[in-house]
């Protein structure tokens, strides 16, 4: 940043003090100020070097200068103890993009697109009239949150948007109420699951997914399961997240009944209706089978 002093050194000798102060007390911004804050004879001559700082920064702000240094804040004048100085505060934009920023912090998704997190529910296409009694529950959920606590059991034909309507979901409680959420899908977290038994980390991913503010299973019913898996994972994840009153959402192509047949499905062909029904009984506690209509989008 120039001094006074060095703008003066730089110009042709007709160019005298006075001529720079008239200069810089001429600026729209400079004079504004003086006028708002009524300085003394004494203040603005404390003032004149911080002036002419002000108004090199700005400058350099508004052409977008690749060295100004403060990207993302704008130069304000502001008093400090009998004078004028310069400080530094947010731009709009910067604003919104961190507030941006913050509502995809608070989104986390597991083996899902990351496109996902810029759904909203502002975005949902209303044209189809079957999607609106679905879009009406989810927009309710976050106006209403946290006094509302049922989830919804999305199910519908492959590609009518469950994934994208609960990633919207997600989204807005995140934007409106600053509500975290992890929206995982379940057949991969199933996987996963297998996967981290030889490190002894199971117990690690159980507790990060059913501690989650609120949680979202996409695509139940898709997964390859076991007796283990129904029982050892997701009965514990459900119980512990009905116990302490967890919003739970799921996305699956069955409903509640064809979900279950899947569930009773045993490995050597047993019938394992009451071990699926235990599960059940979870889902339906935590959420309300609900059935999105509309046409296949992908």
């Amino acid at each position: 940043m120039e001094s006074v002093g060095d703008v003066l050194k730089r110009q042709p000798s007709r160019f005298h003090y006075q001529d720079l102060v008239q200069k810089i007390m001429k600026d729209p911004d400079v004079a504004a100020f003086i006028q708002q804050e009524s300085l003394t004879p004494e203040e603005l001559n404390r003032s004149i070097s911080k002036f002419n700082q002000y108004i090199t920064e700005r400058d350099k702000f508004l052409r977008g200068d690749a060295d100004y240094i403060a990207k993302g804040y704008r130069p304000i004048l502001v008093m400090n103890h009998g004078y004028a100085d310069v400080s530094y505060e947010e731009t709009p934009e910067l604003i919104a993009a961190e507030k941006e920023a913050a509502i995809k912090n608070r989104l986390k998704l597991i083996n899902l697109p990351a496109t996902l997190k810029k759904a909203s529910l502002a975005q949902v296409d209303l044209d189809d009239l079957g999607r609106l009694p679905v879009f009406e529950k989810l927009l309710a959920f976050v106006e209403q949150y946290p006094a509302i606590r049922k989830g919804l059991y999305l199910y519908g034909d492959f590609g009518v948007g469950k994934s994208f309507m609960v990633a919207a979901l997600a989204h807005d409680l995140s934007e409106k109420r600053g509500v975290s959420s992890t929206l995982l899908h379940y057949p991969s977290f199933v996987i996963d699951v297998k996967n981290a038994i030889g490190d002894g980390n199971v117990k690690t991913l159980v507790d990060e997914i059913k501690l989650s503010e609120v949680l979202i299973l996409d695509d139940i019913g898709a997964e390859q399961s076991t007796a283990w898996v129904r029982d050892e994972i997701l009965q514990v994840i459900l119980q512990y997240r009905m116990q302490e009153n967890l919003p739970t959402f799921f996305t699956s192509n069955f409903d509640f009944e064809d979900l279950e047949k899947h569930f009773a499905k045993g490995k050597q062909g047993n019938d394992e209706t009451w071990e699926a029904r235990r599960v059940m009984e979870r889902i339906r506690y935590l959420a309300e089978e609900t059935r999105l209509e509309g046409v296949n989008r992908r």
